[in-house]
């Protein structure tokens, strides 16, 4: 019998909202800034549900100076009458009990991208107050809350003409520790929101910096693929658009195609950004390439002899594409819950694609040409690339004759447990081989700058040395066609430069690369950031590191001595860390900080990356104008 006994009086029964305040990132994923920023989302997804009902016209969000949050909409208002089994006001039901909405009912939402009824309650447990207000009847009623509970009963508190419901909340400093809101990351969510939903006119408000952006598209997709493309050169001006009904789903897809050489469809599911495609995406893919084949074999672009046969990388090429389905019953999988798996949405959205681009083609013959005439020139490319991609693809059986040669492999062949570290130059490549735990960390030195792949086709990535190197000791194989997270030789990858702008120059070379042919990789959370220090503080026999400014300055005044007393020692590059030292402050992982890169915003990262890698000079001078005030420790 064990010292302690397990009986039935250790079940501990959480009731009503107090499993959320135990629990809280089983509901919003975590409490740092992402988790904060989800409560929002959680609010304007319940006024977007209106809104697709056809209600809603209008949403405004409100960041008010205390960080407070207010969402209001123009939809029907919150139902106010008692609920006839449980005798309270629908509202106090809704705000206070998890899977309590009215998302179950089809005959209210026949969809919705709230999907479980826990939004609105999950917010107002997590909020140190909430405030509910709704226009309706011609009356303003009124409820507040304190972590969940209702501290008021619902009230009247005065007439009005208007409809909807307004919703404020105060993010409970007990569960975040930090309560402060990005105003470009809550705006990028709204935009997406407004281009999803043409002519729905959505306003946030930042009171703390006197700041107020509308977003509203007639032109919904047609303008959200316009706005993706900004800083490339389309092949056709007006990007092709369709929509229609299939099996009950209504499927809406914008597209357009430009000179650059990788592809970008972003796909949504009621509004939720499936990262990670699915039946949605497979659908549209193998419409499109069989499309696009059938038009360039019927007027001649292929002829019977030739030995061209599109494939689907092929159609892709320089594609930017959003796809937007609305899913009564959506089933999501995956890692992250964002790839949807409904069989019949893949049948769907195959039927249209065949009819409609078919269709538009054949009506826009001068569209049609010049993308054709890229589809053939990315085979001919792809056939020149052939072998170098299979040289770089992993093999069924790894030994050490197949791995490159700068490789200093790991002694682990358990992937789960071990790590790559991409390392700049030769001399802190030989630190870090000398400084790793060479049972679980594989070294792998590159030279110099790696090819910047925006720029360039998939047969020129491949014949570069250092990309190839990467490829194969990584071992998934690249594109969307080949990559197979599965085949990974490390769970983690872990990118480590100098910190100057060489250093950052070829970390954004590398992240640009994994980005666009093995995106995967981020999305499952196996790309890392080292974060070698960037002063050495020696006070006597005492010695501290410090990873930026701020850090150095705090050290300093901690050790309570003049600055000039102190050697401080500013580190130019890894190779002027001794083994000893690297280990100890980057790459020891018990002592150790990397950051974990990660893609909330597709959207954002695909500009970010066309911009600062891509061809076009004045958006990439723009930029750095526009975000030089933000530098933080600048290399000159």
């Amino acid at each position: 019998m064990s010292a302690k006994e397990y009986t039935a009086k250790n079940i501990q029964v959480l009731k009503g909202l107090e499993a959320v305040r135990k629990r809280p990132a089983m509901y919003i994923g975590d409490v740092t800034s992402k988790g904060l920023h989800h409560l929002v989302y959680e609010i304007v997804d319940n006024s977007i549900d209106e809104a697709m009902a056809g209600y809603a016209t209008e949403i405004m969000v409100t960041i008010h100076p205390d960080e407070s949050i207010s969402v209001e909409d123009n939809g029907r208002g919150i139902p106010v009458d008692l609920h006839p089994v449980e005798k309270k006001p629908a509202v106090e039901i809704i705000m206070t009990t998890l899977h309590a909405g009215g998302k179950f009912d089809k005959n209210t939402y026949k969809v919705s991208g709230g999907l479980h009824g826990v939004g609105a309650s999950v917010v107002n447990a997590l909020s140190e107050w909430c405030k509910v207000e709704i226009y309706r009847n011609n009356k303003i009623y009124q409820q507040v809350y304190e972590r969940g509970a209702p501290v008021t009963e619902l009230k009247i508190i005065g007439e009005t003409d208007k409809r909807g419901t307004k919703i404020t909340f105060l993010a409970d400093s007990e569960i975040f520790k930090k309560i402060s809101y990005k105003f470009e990351v809550l705006a990028n969510r709204l935009r997406e929101l407004a281009f999803l939903n043409k002519n729905l006119k959505i306003t946030i408000v930042d009171e703390r910096n006197d700041i107020q952006e509308t977003y509203q598209y007639e032109g919904g997709l047609k303008e959200f693929v316009a706005y993706l493309d900004a800083s490339r050169t389309p092949l056709h001006e007006e990007p092709i658009y369709f929509e229609g009904e299939r099996d009950g789903i209504p499927v809406e897809i914008a597209l357009q195609y430009n000179t650059a050489y990788t592809e970008n469809i972003l796909t949504y599911c009621n509004n939720v950004n499936t990262m990670e495609g699915g039946t949605h995406l497979s659908g549209f893919k193998s419409a499109l390439t069989r499309t696009i084949n059938s038009y360039a074999q019927k007027y001649n672009f292929i002829k019977n002899n030739d030995k061209i046969n599109l494939s689907g990388e092929d159609v892709r090429e320089g594609l930017t594409a959003v796809i937007s389905v609305k899913v009564p019953e959506p089933q999501f999988e995956g890692q992250t819950k964002t790839k949807l798996g409904n069989s019949e949405v893949r049948g769907a959205v195959e039927t249209l694609v065949n009819e409609k681009l078919f269709e538009f083609l054949e009506q826009n013959p001068a569209v049609a040409r010049p993308i054709i005439e890229k589809c053939i020139s990315a085979a001919r490319a792809r056939e020149a690339a052939r072998q170098a991609r299979e040289l770089t693809r992993r093999k069924t059986v790894l030994d050490s004759s197949s791995l490159p040669g700068k490789l200093a492999d790991c002694s682990s062949n358990d992937p789960k447990e071990s790590e790559l570290y991409l390392v700049e130059g030769d001399s802190a490549g030989g630190s870090a081989k000398q400084a790793r735990d060479r049972r679980f960390q594989a070294i792998l030195p590159l030279k110099g700058k790696i090819l910047n792949v925006e720029k360039a086709r998939l047969d020129k990535i491949l014949s570069n040395d250092e990309i190839k190197t990467i490829i194969t000791a990584i071992g998934t194989g690249i594109g969307s066609d080949s990559f197979d997270i599965e085949k990974r030789r490390y769970d983690k990858i872990i990118i480590m430069t100098d910190a100057d702008v060489d250093g950052a120059h070829i970390r954004t070379l590398l992240l640009t690369f994994f980005y666009r042919y093995m995106g995967e990789l981020i999305q499952q959370g196996k790309i890392y950031i080292a974060q070698p220090p960037l002063y050495k503080i020696k006070n006597g026999k005492q010695e501290f590191y410090a990873f930026d400014d701020e850090e150095k300055e705090r050290i300093i005044k901690e050790l309570g001595v003049d600055e000039s007393k102190v050697v401080i020692q500013r580190y130019k590059g890894l190779g002027e860390m001794n083994p000893e030292q690297l280990w100890e402050t980057t790459m020891n992982p018990e002592t150790r900080t990397i950051l974990q890169v990660s893609i909330d915003n597709a959207m954002e990262a695909d500009q970010i990356f066309t911009i600062l890698m891509g061809e076009e000079v004045a958006p990439r001078k723009k930029f750095i104008e526009e975000n030089a005030q933000f530098v933080r420790n600048l290399d000159v």
